[in-house]
């Protein structure tokens, strides 16, 4: 079933497909694995293979048709929808789903950037799905940027999360949002005021809406703590900007 959801920047979860394989630096410290090893011990339905498995899960795919109120699903939080282990054919039945659900929003978040980038192309893609990416580092995730930039959406966003490293300068033309964050969880790996500030003023500057998601488990000041305690505040204010083109 689709799952009201925690994350700051979306209302619910719907999980087509579960599992993944690590693919880069931002995979290290996988909330959704640390997520999916508890649900399989509970004996969740779903996880008994563990993470590492990729599992169709073909009654799953109508729920978003099972709602009629209209709210902004995160797809595929527990895995990633163009995963080389996905057919073609079964992300044709996701899209399907999504273009007769257009209520809904639906915000698709890959690593397989160059997939989501060709599997566009040659699809109609609907105007109420945002097609994302990850940028964790200047190695393998600001390279995502330019495949997201050649994909057909109305909304293309970016997850800067977890911020690692400065990820330089960016080109953000025909981007529309970017999301800011840091790690948690168990080896977080801290993030720096500067590189998130770097993010943000890049932003201003090219006219692309700023969500700072969350410190994760390092505040500003370096130290270790919950995530709730090192707040969401980013220079003295809260950044909850979303798409411009989405609100129109």
């Amino acid at each position: 079933m689709t799952t009201k959801s925690r994350i700051e920047w979306t209302e619910h979860t719907w999980n087509p497909v579960l599992g993944c394989t690590k693919i880069s630096a931002g995979c290290k410290h996988c909330y959704a694995e640390t997520l999916s090893r508890r649900l399989q011990a509970m004996g969740t339905p779903g996880y008994e293979q563990g993470f590492k498995t990729v599992r169709l899960m073909a009654n799953r795919v109508q729920e978003p048709l099972l709602r009629k109120r209209p709210t902004v699903y995160f797809v595929n939080s527990m895995s990633d929808l163009f995963h080389k282990n996905v057919p073609t054919a079964f992300i044709d039945q996701v899209f399907d789903v999504m273009a007769q659900a257009p209520q809904h929003t639906f915000q698709v978040l890959t690593k397989r950037a160059e997939r989501l980038a060709a599997y566009s192309l040659t699809r109609d893609i609907p105007p109420h799905v945002w097609m994302g990416v990850s940028v964790e580092n200047r190695k393998s995730g600001v390279p995502r940027i330019a495949h997201l930039q050649r994909a057909r959406a109305t909304v293309r966003f970016l997850s800067v999360e977890p911020l690692i490293e400065h990820v330089g300068v960016l080109d953000l033309a025909g981007i529309d949002w970017a999301i800011v964050g840091g790690e948690s969880g168990p080896g977080a790996r801290p993030m720096k005021a500067e590189w998130a500030q770097s993010v943000q003023a890049q932003c201003d500057a090219q006219g692309v809406a700023f969500f700072f998601k969350q410190w994760g488990a390092f505040g500003v000041d370096g130290e270790r703590r919950s995530k709730k305690a090192n707040g969401r505040e980013l220079g003295g204010r809260t950044w909850d900007d979303m798409p411009a083109v989405a609100m129109a």
